[in-house]
């Protein structure tokens, strides 16, 4: 008697990949999938793939080298293995996936996981499928209600598509091509799946879009929502006691979001906020529509709405035209900010996009030499940040068992992973835990006992901007 059907998704990318992979798999759960994180064993292999970062076509076809020869290797013992390629770059590529690696069975894009079950199935009668239109019906027909059950496995810390698509045309980003525009999700439904969140035991929600804080989905009484009233309206649901959300826009950030970040605890003091570059003429190149000194002035207001708030950002390095005059002014940013943490790229041109079509792009040795110098400075800074939590006290969701035997692992407000000793009971619970250490990108502490301290302090340390 055969055992189910085994299903391997590997995920490129964004945190929308990272959402979109546990949706394909809950989709996939209903028609008989069982997830494993081994490969080899795998009847069904998604590369859930992501057209952001630099040559992102490359990797996919490199990887489906491998997956052919596990293909190979599983037909020659009798055993059929399905190969479906989803995401953005199945989006941006479509059937010339089929045609340059022929041991592709499927190619789907981010609107259409929602089909997943047919276009399998016709896959398994022998069809090449390829599935890239955007779809007439329903934007969000492929976030159908999940189980508890199916839920469960997530931890106690969860993400929640709120909103796709981007109306921005930064001239760097592939999004609003691969993606579409921008949609949002109706608020009763955001907030039913974080009831069913709750239940399943997931005490942090992060609310995830490629612009998130655009996000105007319809409200109660039929007239669209902002981003702060939908977090309050998450924040009502019982059990839940944390909210983030990413990825947001400088543009956007609007002043009852702000607000929100002041008078919701369960809003965490850290925000992603990319700025991209602290050049204005790069800015404008970009078609950012903000400027350094808007971005500087937005930070100050929500550092006076929530005096402990952490920030992170995304960099690009190398944009085409920089000088090095308009890379000081991004390190000058840096500096400014002093940012928790920072992510930082040098520019790769990405076809249909109108900065690949510039005719001054920056020599790679020079995007290079500016990129370790960039992320030297962001590395010292994260240093700082850290080093300024150690002594302090803070609340701590504690999610998941660490390396060593009697430790878990959880994550502090400012989303630094946080290792205690506890017993594996205590996963899921928000303790007050005394930063003792820190090592790497991580933080070593003890959990407060009853009585150490008043438990009016917890969480509510101010981090210095250093």
């Amino acid at each position: 008697m055969s055992g189910p059907k085994k299903l391997h998704v590997k995920s490129f990318g964004c945190q929308m990949n990272v959402y979109d992979a546990q949706r394909m798999a809950d989709t996939l759960a209903r028609e008989g999938f069982v997830e494993t994180e081994t490969i080899e064993d795998a009847d069904l292999v998604i590369l859930n793939t992501c057209h952001i970062r630099e040559k992102a076509a490359e990797k996919v076809y490199s990887e489906l080298g491998r997956v052919r020869r596990l293909k190979d290797e599983a037909a020659h013992h009798g055993r059929k293995v399905t190969v479906a390629v989803a995401g953005c770059v199945a989006q941006a590529e479509g059937a010339e996936i089929v045609r340059r690696a022929p041991t592709v069975d499927l190619v789907v894009g981010p609107q259409n996981y929602h089909r997943l079950p047919d276009l399998i199935a016709r896959a398994a009668q022998g069809e090449r499928v390829v599935d890239t239109e955007f779809p007439v019906e329903d934007k969000f027909d492929h976030l159908a209600p999940a189980s508890a059950a199916a839920t469960r496995r997530r931890g106690v810390s969860a993400f929640l598509t709120v909103q796709e698509g981007c109306d921005k045309f930064c001239t760097f980003c592939v999004v609003p091509y691969t993606r579409g525009a921008e949609v949002s999700r109706p608020a009763a439904k955001i907030v039913a799946e974080a009831e069913r969140l709750a239940t399943a035991g997931v005490r942090e929600i992060t609310l995830i879009g490629q612009n998130v804080n655009s996000y105007h989905g319809e409200g109660a009484d039929g007239r669209p929502l902002s981003l702060a009233g939908l977090v309050a309206a998450v924040a009502d649901v019982p059990r839940i006691a944390r909210i983030r959300y990413t990825t947001s826009h400088p543009r956007d950030m609007d002043d009852e979001l702000i607000a929100a970040h002041r008078d919701l605890p369960q809003l965490m003091p850290q925000l992603h906020l990319p700025v991209q570059s602290g050049s204005d003429r790069i800015l404008a190149a970009m078609n950012r529509r903000h400027t350094c000194d808007d971005y500087l002035r937005l930070v100050e207001r929500l550092r006076r709405a929530r005096p402990d708030m952490a920030f992170t950002s995304d960099f690009i390095v190398g944009f085409p035209g920089e000088t090095e005059a308009d890379f000081q002014a991004t390190l000058a940013v840096v500096e400014d900010v002093g940012y928790a943490g920072a992510f930082s790229f040098k520019y790769s041109p990405r076809p249909g996009t109108p900065a690949a079509e510039r005719d001054d792009q920056v020599a790679d040795t020079h995007k290079a030499e500016r990129l370790a110098r960039l992320q030297a400075l962001i590395d010292a800074g994260q240093d700082r940040f850290n080093e300024s939590c150690v002594g302090r006290t803070f609340d701590v969701l504690l999610e998941k068992p660490g390396r060593h035997a009697g430790q878990l692992v959880g994550r502090s407000p400012y989303l630094q992973p946080v290792h205690v000793t506890a017993e594996p009971s205590r996963i899921g619970d928000i303790v007050a835990v005394t930063v003792t250490s820190m090592g790497g990108n991580s933080l070593f502490g003890h959990i407060v006992a009853p009585g150490e301290r008043p438990p009016a302090n917890i969480g509510t340390s101010a981090i210095a901007h250093a």
